[in-house]
């Protein structure tokens, strides 16, 4: 795999990531644990090779600067912002969403996890949409 092709991987994971999110609500909703912890995990991992992929990419790659059209850039850009801010919020929530989780502790898991999955599906749709602008609506030469 060549690094050019390392961005539409990580939008595929961002996109996987929030899949197996939404479908892991759909399971607890519906009181489906085993299925919902697969489902979460499944998010988990996606997220985490995303992260390894991303850093990679940008190590080798540098960064990507967003300049035309220049009447989108400041909206590109307030994207740009919370989709990292939250991104470097979310690593912390989701870990101890899981844990919880892990430890069994449902009532706190409950908890955190009602902020947790919105910011984390922010982040992961954000992904993809950041992915889109930059490589397809407005490609950057």
């Amino acid at each position: 795999m060549s690094l050019s092709q390392l961005p539409v991987v990580n939008a595929s994971l961002n996109a996987l990531s929030a899949l197996l999110l939404i479908a892991g609500l759909f399971f607890i909703k519906r009181k489906n644990q085993s299925a919902h912890r697969n489902c979460m995990l499944g998010a988990f991992a996606a997220s985490v090779v995303f992260l390894a992929c991303y850093l990679y990419y940008h190590f080798y790659a540098g960064r990507t600067v967003f300049r035309n059209p220049a009447w989108f850039r400041p909206i590109y850009l307030t994207l740009l912002f919370t989709h990292t801010l939250l991104a470097v919020v979310i690593v912390p929530m989701i870990l101890v969403t899981l844990a919880r989780a892990a430890k069994q502790r449902f009532d706190q898991h409950k908890r955190i996890a009602r902020w947790t999955w919105p910011l984390w599906m922010y982040v992961s749709v954000t992904g993809v949409l950041i992915y889109f602008l930059l490589y397809h609506l407005f490609p950057q030469r």
